[in-house]
């Protein structure tokens, strides 16, 4: 192996870190992740520390390099981050609280409040309408609550963008990302110095912006120190983590359609003009002049990750004991129960949802539950719930009317067999999975375009991406799931008015 041929992507997601590198023509090298705690102080809040992503990046890359990758042969570096997420400094560059996170729903009046004075000009201006994900109002909840907080703060950064400057001692962020904050005019693509000002803040204490495969700075002295990367290593901008693993996964035509089970679920599809719609969310991409529209639901993975901390202890130690992780065992248990769970069904609202109903009262449920009811059956009806939200994210699709060529299933869920086979029999389509296609994997493969490793984003996706698997759905279980379905939005249609009340 040559020196210096190594591309290293660095994803932070809603519940973790992931390092992934690749060699230059797309082989993976090696990978290690590392979970991070999310605070929940009150229902529907969701905080994170900002120092907790750097220290699980510096662990993952410890781990990393401990599986044989060698640090000297990185060529360069790229960072994706979950979007909304502001981190809020102090005229030191020091974080002055902990940072609200896009699944928090505490801002619901304030949305209530932009929706009804200045909804019109914030959709056109920046392609959304105002939800309790978006930047504008948990700041504007901020200015009414903690007022304190505002008055200190003199930079806004986002996830990657704050590690990225610990790494670097660069402050930048890319235009996708503003594009998650309600702060960005779409049409000129720049910050709004209007739209700032609603949440109390100017837009000059706001990143300057970047494209995602913009080279910006290098590695530190002491960030060299706490990652192993040695001195002086590119960095590159990189970009969100939806947007990053879009780009990842090959969907870089209009009319390729990306199912994402990790952490949130998403339904996108890429476009190639923006198709700015009140129920979905409006990005640009990786590619030049290509958008994406987004369909989201709040709570995927997140599901089974929070039912393995609460039910699954038993698994966890089996799981540790025999070195495999507790999602395996977990899958054989869901296994054995069939399609449709012994009549157990879940909705995932965890932490309120987004499409297709932007309610962030909802709240989840598990029905049809008997004293029959085993473990296996309430971690099926997780999978089959989740592929359900995600149905009804689809549906705003195709309200839309955006047309969809083929569909790739990504994230943490899609290494399930099982899970990736109900997505398929669920949606009644046929589906490619990608490898490694998370977003990661188009992170780095974002640093070899910044550093001229490839000549542009298309051609690393030309010469990097390999399809490993192909599903086609199964008819029986397809018919049953249509059916299911039905039932699933019934009993939200039967629920919501009841959550509401609360």
């Amino acid at each position: 192996m040559s020196e210096k041929d190594l591309l290293l992507g660095i994803d932070f997601g809603t519940g973790g870190c992931k390092v992934t590198a690749i060699t230059t023509c797309g082989r993976l090298a090696g990978e290690a992740s590392v979970e991070y705690p999310t605070e929940y102080a009150h229902p529907g809040w969701s905080e994170q520390l900002p120092e907790d992503w750097y220290k699980a990046m510096c662990s993952a890359l410890q781990t990393l390099w401990s599986k044989g990758v060698d640090p000297a042969q990185v060529a360069a570096l790229a960072f994706d981050g979950s979007t909304h997420n502001a981190v809020l400094l102090d005229a030191a560059m020091r974080p002055v609280r902990k940072t609200i996170m896009w699944t928090d729903q505490r801002s619901a009046a304030e949305c209530a409040f932009l929706k009804e004075n200045y909804g019109e000009k914030i959709f056109a201006t920046a392609y959304q309408m105002p939800t309790p994900t978006w930047t504008l109002p948990q700041m504007l909840w901020l200015k009414k609550n903690e007022p304190e907080v505002l008055k200190q703060t003199r930079h806004i950064l986002f996830v990657k963008d704050y590690v990225r400057y610990l790494v670097t001692g660069e402050a930048a962020t890319d235009y996708i990302e503003a594009q998650g904050t309600l702060f960005f005019d779409m049409k000129k693509m720049q910050w709004s110095e209007e739209l700032a000002a609603l949440a109390g803040i100017s837009a000059d204490m706001l990143p300057e912006l970047i494209r995602p495969t913009d080279r910006t700075g290098s590695v530190t002295i002491q960030a060299a120190k706490d990652t192993g990367l040695p001195v002086g290593t590119p960095v590159v901008c990189g970009t969100s983590d939806s947007a990053a693993e879009d780009y990842g996964a090959g969907a870089v035509a209009p009319g390729d359609c990306i199912i994402k089970l990790a952490t949130a679920g998403n339904v996108n599809v890429m476009t190639d003009l923006p198709h700015p719609d009140p129920g979905m969310l409006t990005y640009s991409h990786v590619v030049p002049g290509m958008w994406y529209s987004v369909a989201a639901t709040n709570a995927a993975a997140r599901c089974q990750r929070w039912f393995r901390d609460l039910m699954c202890q038993e698994e966890i130690a089996r799981a540790e004991a025999m070195g495999v992780k507790a999602f395996t065992l977990m899958d054989e248990l869901a296994a054995a129960s069939p399609a449709g769970a012994n009549g157990v069904m879940f909705h995932p609202y965890l932490q309120g949802e987004r499409s297709p109903y932007w309610d962030p009262k909802l709240r989840a449920s598990f029905t049809g539950v008997s004293i029959a009811s085993t473990k296996g059956d309430f971690i099926r009806a997780i999978c089959e719930g989740v592929a359900f939200s995600l149905l009804d994210c689809y549906g705003q699709i195709e309200k839309a009317g955006l047309p969809v060529n083929q569909i790739f299933l990504i994230g943490g869920g899609a290494r399930s067999e099982l899970w990736s086979k109900i997505v398929c029999n669920v949606f009644d389509l046929p589906v490619q999975i990608p490898s490694p296609a998370d977003a990661s994997f188009g992170a780095a493969l974002i640093a070899g375009t910044g550093v001229g490793i490839f000549r542009s984003s298309m051609d690393a996706i030309q010469r990097c991406l390999t399809i490993e698997r192909h599903l086609s759905p199964d008819r029986n279980a397809a018919e049953q799931y249509r059916k299911l379905f039905t039932e699933y939005r019934e009993i939200h249609d039967a629920l919501a008015p009841v959550y509401a009340r609360r």
